[in-house]
């Protein structure tokens, strides 16, 4: 197979991924800025379907109103001449100083108002473009220092912040939702929502819960060591999953955001295999950063096997599930129990069933193996290219 991307695909990148310069805690940029233009025209010509964007990615920050709308007529013309299209953008409450204390839970009133009317703002241009997810990564919403953050408070006025979002589009009529990003640390040491669990139990307190899903990061669940396959299917569970963010990552460490499939490639495995059977049908977006060992070529290559290792993973998925052998092992493996319900027969029905605890062969059932071993090697066999 050529592994070549189509708009159907749904693939989706930010601005800020192939824009990204290189620049970092200890090395300034590698590379020289890119103009959002030619990352649409660049990105349609790989066979991507959107791209993404806060609002300080496409208007530099303090431009005037004049240069505002020349900078949106660009990205516009571009979008129009490509066919991508903008399903989703946010807002950037973490770059500039007057964010450092954070955007919606700063300490200081008048910085929390100030994040709202700019986060109101790009949202009616979100809208505009025709988006509708709006996604919203509290990066500097923590702390540090015990006594510097009443975290009580801050989540009221987390969610006083997002209720006051759900207002403004409800009342607009805009067909909008919100997709919030949980990270548990950097920039900040600890960040509020860190999880995509805090983030679900955070949304059921909200006025308007129906509004409000999630937008989990590969490198971001594991950064906590958790296991990005199993957050995202709580969150289909919960049907929150909103949006996603697709990069690589390594183990506990600072946030990578490799190319996806790079990292751990198990977990991509499982990933693309619950996304493909799951029910989700939106962007498969893109949340990485290109080496900055790279020029601009090695930008688009990296671009390039993000989809290209995706569609990989998807055919793997695919000729796994697929594969006679593998529904063997599923069912010697006892899937098919595991969907069924515990007590069909209801409280009644169990509490009568002296099979279920009187009569049950507690040691028959202990010596019982699983065969989850020969499943898990079919699947690496298929992972690997050895079969199907």
């Amino acid at each position: 197979m050529s592994y070549q991307p189509t708009p159907e695909d749904k693939f989706s990148f930010g601005l800020w991924t192939v824009g990204w310069q290189g620049r970092d805690p200890f090395g300034d940029a590698t590379r020289a800025p890119l103009d959002p233009a030619e990352a649409v025209r660049r990105l349609a010509e790989l066979g991507a379907y959107g791209v993404t964007f806060h609002d300080d990615d496409l208007i530099p920050f303090g431009s005037s109103d004049a240069d505002r709308a020349t900078h949106v007529k660009r990205f516009r013309t571009a979008l129009d001449a490509t066919g991508l299209v903008v399903p989703m953008a946010t807002t950037n409450l973490f770059t500039h100083p007057v964010f450092k204390d954070g955007a919606f839970t700063a300490n200081d009133r008048d910085v929390r108002r100030y994040a709202l009317r700019k986060t109101i703002r790009n949202i009616d241009l979100a809208v505009e473009l025709g988006a509708h997810t709006y996604v919203a990564w509290g990066g500097r919403e923590g702390a540090e220092s015990g006594a510097a953050k009443d975290v009580r408070d801050a989540l009221d006025r987390m969610k006083e912040a997002f209720d006051l979002l759900g207002a403004y589009v409800t009342e607009q009529g805009y067909d909008l939702r919100f997709a919030i990003e949980p990270k548990p640390n950097e920039p900040r040491g600890d960040i509020l929502l860190p999880t995509v669990g805090h983030a679900l139990a955070f949304i059921e307190r909200l006025e308007r819960p129906e509004l409000y899903g999630v937008n989990p990061e590969v490198g971001h669940e594991q950064m906590a060591g958790l296991n990005f396959p199993h957050g995202i299917a709580q969150a289909l569970w919960a049907d929150k999953l909103f949006h996603i963010d697709l990069n690589g990552q390594s183990g506990i460490k600072y946030d990578q955001d490799l190319r996806f499939g790079a990292g751990d490639l198990r977990s991509a495995f499982w990933l693309v295999d619950l996304l493909e059977r799951g029910g989700y049908d939106g962007p498969r977006h893109f949340d990485f950063k290109p080496p900055r060992t790279e020029d601009f070529e090695g930008v688009w290559a990296s671009a390039a096997g993000c989809m290209r290792n995706y569609l990989i993973l998807r055919e793997r998925t695919a000729a796994f599930r697929a594969a006679p052998e593998a529904h063997e092992a599923l069912r010697a493996a006892r899937l098919h129990e595991l969907a069924r319900p515990t007590a069909e027969d209801g409280l009644a029905g169990l509490l009568a069933d002296r099979g279920a605890y009187e009569e049950f062969d507690v040691a028959a059932a202990a010596e019982r193996g699983m065969a989850f071993e020969r499943l898990d090697q079919l699947a690496m066999d298929h992972l690997l290219g050895v079969r199907g």
